[in-house]
């Protein structure tokens, strides 16, 4: 069989170069290509900027006598757990629909060996094996929102992106959180009243947070502008996660048994109203869901989130007494936390608290958040010790100077926790020497893959650090 070549063959980039003003309906003045040429910014790899990026300057400039986009956004390349770029005759090409909505394992296999040669057997099985090792389940439904957040905090400038199940698993317990949380709100604000907007008059807790929002509303819109999606979807993450659920919805539980309800409501919508607007962009499905609820209980009006006003930082909410107040808060409850940690004490027992060497500022928070220092931390009591005072025998901690103080006569047994300690610190130990003997072994650093190696490197860190933080706990428990 004789082959010719087609001389009549058009580079496929040519077409390609037209496109920023051939979809426009040019060469026809339409309106599309008035409103809509040039265009903002264009999203790329950096493996076509010559091929695509620089050509449709060249036409643009050559054709509309300007360039198509004034800037470029240059992405890294989505590569596979083991680090390889994704292509469909390696046989580890990853569909988005198939993590969105999920596939098995033999549907995967199949699909990934599709369109191979028959006559490559041994290349088939090998792509089967490797998936049936990284998917051995195959790929469970995470979702759209799910995904396109995972995409969002890998986004690093330039930076090629190993693509991990295991951020997409961690994400979609994030969209599990914000719908818990919004669920939680509704609920409690089922009799909620909008016209206590007109003599809205929040607590610290609320100023905090509405505080809070607005350097979230600010870092992340920076982050935007700058093109930075790994670093605004990190601020809304810490922000939702870690202020507002962690945080705000604990301390706004026993506020909302009290007379602050209505303003505490207030907060809880306004905030999370807030916080969707921001998700929205990368979280387009969960957010929509949410906010028309929300949006029905603050009488907005808007028929859709994706059309209402992108939130705006007002600094005037910036609240620098309540972020002290509640950073002490924060600061205890943590203190405590901490010590039932380290002593084995379970969460739920509630404890006896003294503060020594406290300040005049100590004194004002105590009196004045004395409820819920109680609620946040699970206390039984809370004094401040009389200056002079001894210091019964306690598990310590520290607020700045001040020292937070858990007398454990009758809450441990001291004995018992000092072989609890010993035996942990001896297994640490154990762990410890196997993980160095494995790694001064050059036999397992040259021919162990690199994967393993770094693993067992991570393991012997941690089991460092926790064998440090034994042999703390026990110094501790010797000083009682």
């Amino acid at each position: 069989l004789k082959l010719r070549q087609d001389s009549d063959v058009l580079d496929t980039w040519f077409s390609s170069a037209l496109w920023p003003f051939a979809t426009l309906d040019w060469p026809e003045n339409s309106d599309e290509l008035k409103n809509f040429y040039p265009g903002n910014v264009l999203v790329t790899g950096f493996d076509i900027i010559f091929f695509w990026v620089a050509r449709m300057i060249m036409m643009g400039i050559k054709f509309m006598d300007e360039v198509p986009f004034k800037e470029v956004y240059i992405h890294g390349l989505v590569r596979d757990s083991h680090g390889q770029k994704m292509s469909k005759s390696k046989g580890n090409v990853l569909d988005p629909l198939d993590v969105i909505d999920g596939i098995g394992l033999k549907q995967l296999m199949a699909k990934r060996t599709q369109g191979l040669m028959q006559d490559q057997p041994q290349k088939i099985q090998a792509i089967k094996d490797q998936t049936a090792q990284d998917f051995p389940e195959g790929i469970k439904a995470y979702g759209c929102d799910a995904l396109r957040f995972t995409f969002a905090s890998l986004a690093s400038t330039g930076r090629d992106i190993n693509f991990d199940m295991g951020r997409v698993e961690g994400y979609r317990n994030f969209c599990n959180k914000i719908f818990n949380a919004a669920r939680f709100v509704l609920m409690n604000c089922e009799d909620f009243d909008i016209t206590i907007k007109k003599s809205y008059a929040p607590s610290t807790t609320e100023r905090w947070i509405t505080s809070r929002l607005q350097q979230c509303i600010a870092d992340y819109r920076k982050h935007l502008d700058s093109y930075r999606l790994d670093l605004a979807s990190q601020v809304i993450y810490d922000f939702f996660w870690n202020k507002y659920c962690d945080w705000f919805l604990e301390m706004a539980k026993p506020l909302l048994k009290t007379d602050q309800k209505p303003h505490v409501q207030y907060t809880l919508l306004t905030v999370l109203d807030q916080a969707l607007r921001l998700l929205h962009p990368i979280m387009p499905f969960l957010t929509e869901e949410i906010w028309q609820a929300v949006a029905e209980k603050l009488t907005l009006g808007s028929q859709s989130i994706m059309i209402s006003a992108f939130p705006v930082a007002n600094p005037q909410k910036v609240d620098d007494e309540a972020d002290d107040d509640i950073q002490w808060l924060k600061q205890l409850t943590l203190s405590v936390r901490q010590i039932r940690a380290e002593m084995n004490i379970p969460p739920g027992k509630p404890l006896q608290v003294l503060l020594s060497d406290y300040c005049d500022k100590d004194v004002t928070n105590v009196a004045k958040y004395h409820s819920l220092i109680h609620t946040l931390a699970r206390l039984e009591g809370l004094e401040l010790l009389a200056e002079n005072s001894e210091e019964p025998p306690s598990a310590t901690g520290l607020i700045g100077t001040t020292k937070v103080l858990i007398p454990l006569a009758g809450l441990i047994d001291i004995d018992e926790e000092m072989q609890r300690i010993d035996k942990n610190i001896a297994k640490v130990a154990q762990e410890i020497k196997r993980a160095q003997g494995k790694l001064n072994n050059d036999k397992f650093t040259a021919k162990a893959p690199e994967s393993v190696v770094n693993a067992e490197r991570e393991k012997l860190q941690e089991n460092q650090t926790a064998l440090k933080e034994l042999k703390e706990q026990r110094s501790k428990l010797d000083q009682l």
